[in-house]
Order: C-alpha cells, then sequence, then structure tokens
C-alpha cells in the first residue's frame, strides 16, 4: 500500500515501524459548535483509512483526541452563561450524534485535553531541561522555535520567511515573534489548572504531543488531519515533541483536502457555511458519506447540493443493483446453461482494480469506478433471459453480492438491505419535493381497488393525479410501486 506523505511530499510504501502493529493518531474536534462539512470529510476519510487497514490485517491503535479547554470553548461559554467543561461535554455528544449517522467507527482511544494536565505538564519540564522552552514572569511558558533545527521540514516553510510576518502582540512575554505557547497562564475568569509556572492551561499544540506519547510509542506510523493543521499546529507539534524525545515524531503524515462550497471557501460571514446538520435535514446520511467519497481525498472537494443530489443518484444505482441480484437469487429455479468466461473474468479484474486503487493512496474515487462497473455487469447479466437463469448468472450475482458487502465494510457505505433503504430514500426525495408518501398510497390503494372493479377510467384519472404530483407509477407482477419523478 502507497500512501502520500506530506513530510516527504510523495508517495511511499506504508511499512509499520512494529510489525502488523500500526500507531494512528488523528487530530479531533475542538468542541466548542457543531461540526460542519469539512468535519465530516475529515472523520470519513480517517475512517475508511482505519477500515481498510483493519481489512488488511493490521492490528490498528487509533488515537482521536477531543480538544475540551481552549479559546473558543472560553469564548462560547462566556457568550451563553456557561462552565467551558460544560459547552465541552455538549458538543463532544453532538459530535457523537453526527458521527454515528455518518457510520463514522469509533476510534480505540477518545482522549481529552483535560484528562491529560500531568502529562502535558511533565513534557513541557522536559522541553525546559533541554534548554528548548522557557517559563515567563506572567507564568506563560513557550517554545523556542529556533532551537529547534528542523522547524518547517512538515509543511514546507522557511524560518526566515515566517519571521518576517512575524510580530509579538501587546501583552505577549515571549524572547522571539515564532515562539509559540506550551502554557498559557490564567486570566481572571479562566478554567485554570495548577503548574510549576502557576495557574494556567495548555496550549493547543501541546496537548496532542502529549496524548500521542502517552497511547502509542513513537514514532507515530501515522498522524493525520485536515490540510488546515499542516502548519502551524502539525509543525509545532513535530519540534515539541521531537525536541523532547529525540526520536521522529510520525513516520507518514496524512492531510485530507478542503471543502470548499460552490468552489469558495466555506464560511459563515459569506453565508455559505452548512454543518452536518444543516445536510441531513435534507439528505440521507449514507448520501453524504458517498459525496464525501466520490473525490481523493488530498483534493479539493467542492460541494452543492445539486453535487449532492448527483451523489444520491449514485448510492440509489448501487442499492438498485443489489436489490436487482436478490431478487435474481430468490429464484429457485436455474439452468445448467453455459456462461460466458469473459463475464467471469471481467469480475476479476473488477476485483482486482478495486484492491489496486485502495492501495494507491487511499483512490476511493477510483474505487467506486469500479464498484459501478459491478453495478453494470449485474445489470447486463439480469437483462439477458438466458444468462440471468443460469447456474452461471446466479453464481455471478453472488459472487457480487459477496464481494459488495467486502467493499461495503472498507467504504462504510451500502451495507443496508436494498428494499429498506431503497423505500426510505425515495421517502427522504419526496419529503424534498413536498410529496406526501402517505397520500400517494392512499391514491394507490384507490387504483387497486378501481383496477379490480374494472373501472379503468378511474384507475387512469388516479394515475394522472400522481403523475401531476411528480410521482412515477410501475406496475410489477407483486403491485404498483411508486417514485418520486
Amino acid at each position: 500500500m502507497r500512501l502520500y506523505n506530506t513530510l516527504k511530499r510523495r508517495k511511499e510504501e506504508f511499512v509499520p515501524a512494529n510489525g502488523n502493529d500500526v500507531n494512528m493518531y488523528v487530530c479531533g474536534i475542538t468542541a466548542y459548535d457543531l461540526c460542519h462539512i469539512g468535519h465530516a470529510r475529515s472523520s470519513v476519510v480517517f475512517d475508511v483509512l482505519y477500515r481498510y487497514l483493519k481489512h488488511k490485517g493490521y492490528d490498528v491503535n487509533f488515537i482521536r483526541n477531543f480538544t475540551d479547554i481552549d479559546d473558543k470553548i472560553i469564548k462560547r461559554a462566556g457568550e451563553v452563561g456557561k462552565d467551558a467543561a460544560e459547552i465541552a461535554e455538549k458538543f463532544i455528544g453532538e459530535f457523537y450524534v453526527d458521527m454515528d449517522k455518518l457510520a463514522v467507527e469509533r476510534p480505540s482511544v477518545e482522549p481529552k485535553c483535560t484528562e491529560h494536565i500531568p502529562e502535558m505538564i511533565a513534557l513541557i519540564e522536559r522541553l525546559i531541561e533541554k534548554g528548548h522552552a522557557y517559563a515567563t514572569l506572567n507564568g506563560d511558558v513557550y517554545f523556542k522555535v529556533r532551537s529547534f533545527e528542523g522547524y518547517g521540514k512538515l509543511s514546507g516553510r522557511n524560518i526566515d520567511e515566517l519571521e518576517s510576518g512575524a510580530r509579538i502582540k501587546p501583552g505577549e512575554d515571549k524572547l522571539d515573534p515564532l515562539d509559540f505557547a506550551l502554557w498559557k497562564a490564567a486570566k481572571p475568569g479562566e478554567p485554570f489548572w495548577e503548574s510549576p509556572w502557576g495557574r494556567g492551561r495548555p496550549g493547543w499544540h501541546l496537548e496532542c504531543s502529549a496524548m500521542s506519547e502517552k497511547y502509542a510509542s513513537l514514532p507515530l506510523d501515522i498522524h493525520g488531519g485536515g490540510q488546515d493543521l499542516a502548519f502551524p499546529h502539525h509543525e509545532n507539534e513535530v519540534a515539541q515533541s521531537e525536541a523532547a524525545t529525540g526520536k521522529p515524531f510520525a513516520n507518514f503524515w496524512i492531510h485530507n483536502g478542503f471543502v470548499q462550497i460552490n468552489s469558495e471557501k466555506m464560511s459563515k460571514s459569506l453565508g455559505n457555511f452548512f454543518t452536518i446538520r444543516d445536510i441531513l435535514d435534507k439528505f440521507l446520511p449514507e448520501t453524504l458519506r458517498y459525496f464525501l467519497l466520490t473525490m481523493h481525498y488530498r483534493s479539493p472537494l467542492d460541494f452543492s447540493f445539486d453535487a449532492l443530489e448527483e451523489a444520491e443518484k449514485g448510492i440509489r444505482r448501487i442499492y438498485s443493483a443489489l436489490a436487482q441480484a436478490d431478487a435474481e437469487l430468490a429464484k429457485t429455479k436455474w439452468k445448467k446453461s453455459p456462461f460466458p468466461e469473459e463475464l467471469t473474468a471481467e469480475l476479476d479484474e473488477i476485483e482486482k482494480t478495486f484492491a489496486e486503487a485502495m492501495e494507491d493512496d487511499l483512490n476511493t474515487a477510483g474505487a467506486l469506478g469500479h464498484v459501478f462497473s459491478a453495478v453494470r455487469l449485474v445489470g447486463r447479466v439480469a437483462e439477458d433471459k438466458n444468462l440471468r437463469k443460469s447456474e452461471g448468472g446466479r453464481d455471478l450475482f453472488a459472487r457480487v453480492k459477496k464481494d459488495m458487502a467486502e467493499w461495503s465494510a472498507i467504504l462504510g457505505i451500502f451495507e443496508r438491505e436494498p428494499a429498506e433503504f431503497l423505500t426510505e430514500l425515495r421517502d427522504n426525495r419526496a419529503a424534498r419535493a413536498g410529496i406526501d408518501p402517505a397520500k400517494v398510497q392512499e391514491l394507490l390503494d384507490a387504483r387497486k381497488l378501481a383496477r379490480k372493479d374494472k373501472d379503468f377510467e378511474k384507475s387512469d384519472a388516479i394515475r394522472d393525479e400522481l403523475t401531476a404530483m411528480n410521482v412515477e407509477v410501475k406496475d410489477t407482477p407483486e403491485g404498483a410501486t411508486w417514485d418520486v419523478l
């Protein structure tokens, strides 16, 4: 398996440092608000990586933290007149609600910043002892950026260029504009913890270094997060961890790309800011997860509701193929007629190319392309009366179902029972179109009764009424079904 390593700026063969064990740390949320689509993308990307590593047989120790004390949390608490801890707990709970809907699996460990203050203080003490950090008279502690020779190696930043834009803000007592806070002295009314430097709280960058070292041996095999974290957050993690331990911090750095809204950066000021819940008010969670996997994880992802409707069509096609395979496999009579070897060979190739896509830097977009090759193969066989009734056809349907089950476990999509999902999807689309499923069913029942009474004029009138409601009626041997036009 080859993964793009931000540290080396190239794809490299992924080989864990310790045999079959993989230590993976991914930066989690700062718990002060509901999660937006950018959080969804990062969570789903690393969930797929976690699933795929387990699929390959690795024993994965997946660590994802919660920042539960931070300037933003303190500010939000002040705005609503609540305790910072209460705010953090509320939005950690809301995070789980959203991630569970998106089928994001729970990591092995989910440490919280406030539960690891002793480890952070110990790390600061080591940095001071080694000459990489210093305390100020007002109780702040800063990391000496120039004391770490490799600063900038992850993000490709140059210290001289950074210096030209750096300033010491009023109230800061640091020696160099580039130095960053490891410990912040508490301001009046802020939460605090006791430390050798006085009451205060840890700096944001420090927590991930301390918790990484507590829950995994260094170097980490993988450290991940959004592209926006590469600098300064991850760069600072590298500096403080490697300065303290003398070891590489992580062998692979993996960063997912940004989410754009209609080709613009998502921003509350632009009015194009969407939380996960804004989207799930209109679309099913699985549609959103599918959409997030339709582009390579390192590429920018352009979100729009039109794009989400296209994604909905895609997930619907996959489930329809699975339902079609189920319907064929439910039959009991099969013919021992010849089955074209090239169709079996085609499925062999699909299975191979799906795996190749995932092995090539977790290319879910490419992998989904091969899923649709399997979907088209099911359709071609099902449309041919001789093939679908043959034992070879039965075997192909069963094999595609087995493949789909394996692929769904990796991608976290099309895991549900097809008929149930398609009904839910239809009702979701109906709701967006202002169609009442109960009213549709009432008209279908009336149409059925009219047809039974051979009142075809009334039956046709009901069908016309349904068409005017943007409802398509299909008559099948099992009865009438409906969908949104």
